[in-house]
């Protein structure tokens, strides 16, 4: 027996499938978790920006010596050539916190996030994957001259979250709980295409027996973590034995704390509800990353003697400098809202309720923040203290403060409409702990979502 035809279809077609929603709020426990870490990532943030500033301050002051003898301070045993520069201890060392701690959260997203249902992961990695490629053509195509220099190629592709994030913070914008996990989701899949450039294309020197010889501390702490011991006195040795082996073969040794966190599992043991083990040390290692690890990165990193307006003026005129800042406000902007933009063409997708494209295009010039990760690159690229590292830093610093000026008016001209969404989304009309909008029923759409 036929069924009859869908009221609102003409007789004879299919009842038509709701269109999938970009930016929608998914889960309300996922949305709780993104405005968690992201109200870690933002003090991290002002941490941040406060090295930043005290890095730029005494690198342009009367005792800028003594900031680069501080920097380049070397410090460690010799023997196991880790006899390495301050700033190298925290470009190597630091960042390698933060690492893993960006690997348990692109673990735990497409394990047990709303990211492992296909249609939400597809916006933030399209966005992510165009957020990176539009930016290194622009360099690309900025620095084909004689006078340019190709190697900085993905100095403006990453995104840092927790700067970001500390701008929102100033300008007093509270993102919906859709574009809050956009934004977070976006930044994790970033973080992990860049520390796989950073692997596959700034390894200079691969010695495979030292990286051969990693597999036994990662391995010995894969099987420790999988029978869920936590006991910091095990597993912490282990790590510190991986990352310098790490070190030793060439990769950069950041590297080695993305692979750790890959090796922890995401669920707990006996497969009921609650925080699994990734998630736990995730607790425990984001305030250390950052609280310390990053901002002291970037107080060693960001240190770059400008010499006022005309010293600026002639850092922008190279070509890397140039390349940097367009890749970043440009490239950014046209990656991210251009991607999202061909998704929604091809997907017919449709934006969520309330939002428009004028929020994408906040979001995406927001992505061209990019710090931490880009200064890392840069320094990788060129080597520490060149002059074209140098101007990579100013670069980065220009295209990341124009980024963060032009999103700032985008996004407080929407953040009537934004306070209006939050506001529904933290009402609980029933005192059952669940706002009502993330109900069905309640107001919240469910169903095929592609953010």
């Amino acid at each position: 027996m036929s069924r009859p035809p869908h009221r609102d279809q003409p007789p004879g077609r299919a009842p038509r499938r709701p269109s999938p929603r970009l930016f929608a709020r998914g889960s309300f426990p996922e949305a709780s978790r993104v405005a968690e870490v992201l109200r870690a990532e933002t003090t991290g943030g002002l941490l941040l920006l406060g090295g930043t500033l005290a890095a730029l301050v005494w690198a342009n002051s009367p005792w800028s010596g003594a900031y680069d003898a501080l920097r380049d301070l070397t410090v460690g045993p010799a023997a196991l050539h880790l006899h390495l520069s301050l700033g190298s201890w925290a470009a190597d060392g630091l960042l390698a916190i933060f690492f893993f701690v960006a690997g348990l959260e692109v673990k735990r997203e497409f394990v047990a996030g709303d990211l492992r249902d296909p249609r939400r992961a597809a916006l933030p990695v399209v966005a992510a994957a165009g957020g990176m490629a539009v930016p290194a053509l622009v360099f690309v195509l900025v620095n084909l001259g004689e006078a340019g220099d190709l190697a900085g190629w993905a100095v403006p592709t990453a995104t840092d979250i927790a700067f970001a994030v500390a701008v929102l913070a100033v300008i007093s914008t509270h993102l919906p709980a859709g574009l809050r996990t956009f934004l977070l989701t976006l930044a994790v899949v970033d973080d992990l295409f860049a520390i796989t450039i950073i692997a596959i294309f700034y390894t200079d020197h691969l010695r495979l027996g030292w990286l051969l010889l990693a597999l036994v501390p990662i391995g010995l702490f894969g099987v420790l973590v999988q029978r869920r011991v936590r006991s910091g006195w095990v597993l912490l040795p282990l790590a510190l034995a991986a990352w310098a082996l790490v070190h030793a073969s060439g990769v950069h040794a950041t590297v080695a704390g993305v692979l750790l966190a890959f090796t922890v599992p995401v669920r707990r043991r006996d497969g009921a509800d609650g925080r699994g083990l990734a998630e736990h040390l995730e607790h425990l290692v984001r305030p250390l990353s950052a609280g310390l690890a990053v901002p002291i990165f970037a107080f060693f990193a960001a240190g770059v003697t400008i010499g006022g307006l005309t010293g600026l003026a002639d850092a922008l005129r190279d070509p890397v400098a140039l390349g940097v800042v367009t890749g970043l406000l440009v490239g950014k902007t046209v990656g991210i809202a251009g991607s999202t933009w061909l998704l929604a063409r091809f997907t017919r997708a449709d934006l969520d309720d309330e939002l428009s494209w004028l929020d994408v295009l906040g979001l995406a010039i927001l992505g061209g923040i990019g710090f931490t990760v880009s200064l890392l690159i840069g320094e990788l690229a060129f080597g520490p203290g060149s002059s074209r590292a140098e101007h990579v830093k100013v670069g980065v610093l220009v295209g990341s403060v124009l980024a963060a000026a032009l999103a700032s008016v985008l996004l407080r001209a929407r953040n009537r409409v934004y306070w209006r969404l939050c506001e529904l989304e933290e009402r609980d009309e029933d005192a059952d702990g669940v706002p009502d909008v993330y109900q069905e029923g309640g107001g919240g759409r469910e169903g095929p979502s592609a953010a």
